[in-house]
């Protein structure tokens, strides 16, 4: 039986179109060669899937995990990131781009956000319309524990210096995790270089923001090393009553101080002292409030979404990420460190003593470190309220992570 030309050559296609199929799907791609090891992809799937297991199940910083678990999920299906990511292509005529000829992937636009650092300062335009600086202003020592807290980026940037080989960017996008800021992390990392292609932008912030979300365990076993009972049980008189005025003020003196001496700091420093002038100058009410919630939850969803999105297995799964999470978690407890022995030396010279637990509120954590200074406190005395007290060096915290920011910005941008 002889078979007609014509049919050989429909089944001809159709084979050739189904290899075609094939060679398409996800199934192919996991072989690809640039991976660390074959089937990588579906070992950062699994870690997409405890990203979310901490995130819902566990609570652990859900607004952020969620959409960083989702971004890492996105990222590694395998041949998902080539599509996703696709630059635009243009026709060149001469030497003009003149018209799009086919448009980027999705994620291209999404992370332009990230790499021009847009997304941070917009973040810390939220903080600043949700934070209340008044415990801050009412007790001005605070901004000492709130400085004394940022003991933890300087210790592992010098730490940090040496294990990533002289590489100054790479350890100061690492040490700034040390501010428990998960916005400042990022905006130093990708500042640094760390957004771009080869960078460790994605394990930074995951690590920042799963040791923010941590503050509960990691503190507390510090803060009692650190002190003794009968410090732990110091009383503190209640703070005074802040006037409108000083809370008009105070973001308007910040800005030009810091902005005077360090110019630098002023993206992150300046947004979050614009979203608090909307908030206590009493006339942007509606600006304060799309700030702090729509403007707020927009941004977060895309922050994070990049951010993870940006956790490739050929990226994510070094010796280096290894390293970074190491480090995250020595700056974290020096940061409390640092502001737990500050508290401690400020009382060598105050008649009015502090508990020093508060001190460790100095990290930038708002309010979660807050309240573990409170916790903590009241495992001892359970009527002794350090909520308000320690907000102060929080809200210091604050200010002093963007601050240290803008200092190694200023010297290893």
């Amino acid at each position: 039986m002889v078979i007609p030309s014509a049919a050989t050559d429909g089944l001809q296609n159709l084979g050739e179109s189904m290899m075609k199929l094939l060679e398409s799907t996800g199934f192919a791609a996991s072989m690809d060669d640039s991976l660390p090891f074959p089937f990588a992809n579906y070992v950062m799937l699994l870690v997409s899937f405890v990203l979310f297991y901490l995130a819902i199940a566990r609570g652990f910083e859900p607004l952020l995990l969620v959409p960083i678990a989702f971004g890492v999920m996105m990222a590694n299906i395998p041949g998902a990131y080539d599509e996703l990511m696709k630059a635009p292509v243009y026709e060149i005529e001469g030497n003009v781009s003149s018209s799009l000829v086919e448009s980027g992937g999705l994620f291209y636009y999404l992370s332009k956000g990230v790499e021009w650092v847009i997304y941070p300062p917009l973040i810390f335009l939220a903080i600043g319309a949700m934070t209340d600086f008044g415990p801050l202003i009412a007790n001005p020592k605070s901004l000492i524990m709130g400085a004394g807290a940022q003991l933890g980026i300087f210790v592992t940037l010098f730490a940090g210096y040496f294990i990533f080989g002289n590489d100054e960017q790479l350890a100061s996008a690492v040490a700034i995790i040390g501010g428990a800021d998960g916005p400042t992390a990022i905006y130093v990392a990708t500042t640094m270089g760390e957004a771009g292609e080869g960078g460790h932008l994605s394990a930074i912030a995951i690590a920042a923001y799963s040791y923010m979300a941590l503050i509960p365990a990691i503190q507390p076993p510090i803060m009692k090393l650190l002190t003794t009972k009968k410090e732990r049980c110091i009383r503190m008189k209640q703070m005074r009553n802040v006037s409108k005025r000083e809370k008009i003020i105070f973001p308007i003196v910040v800005i030009v101080l810091c902005g005077l001496f360090l110019p630098s700091s002023l993206p992150l420093l300046g947004m979050l002292m614009l979203g608090n002038l909307l908030k206590e100058s009493g006339v942007t009410g509606r600006l304060a409030d799309t700030a702090s919630n729509g403007l707020c939850n927009v941004v977060t969803i895309l922050l994070g979404s990049c951010v993870g999105f940006k956790a490739t297995a050929s990226i994510f799964l070094q010796v280096t990420t290894l390293e970074i999470i190491g480090l995250g978690l020595a700056a974290f407890a020096f940061g409390t460190v640092g502001g737990v022995l500050i508290a401690k030396f400020m009382n060598l010279f105050l008649k009015e003593k502090i508990n020093p637990l508060i001190g460790s509120a100095g990290v930038s954590a708002v309010p979660m470190a807050a309240r573990v200074s409170q916790k903590v406190g009241q495992q001892y005395v359970p009527d002794n309220y350090l909520l308000m007290h320690a907000m102060g060096p929080n809200v210091a915290g604050v200010i002093g992570s963007a601050v240290a920011a803008g200092i190694l910005i200023a010297f290893f941008g």
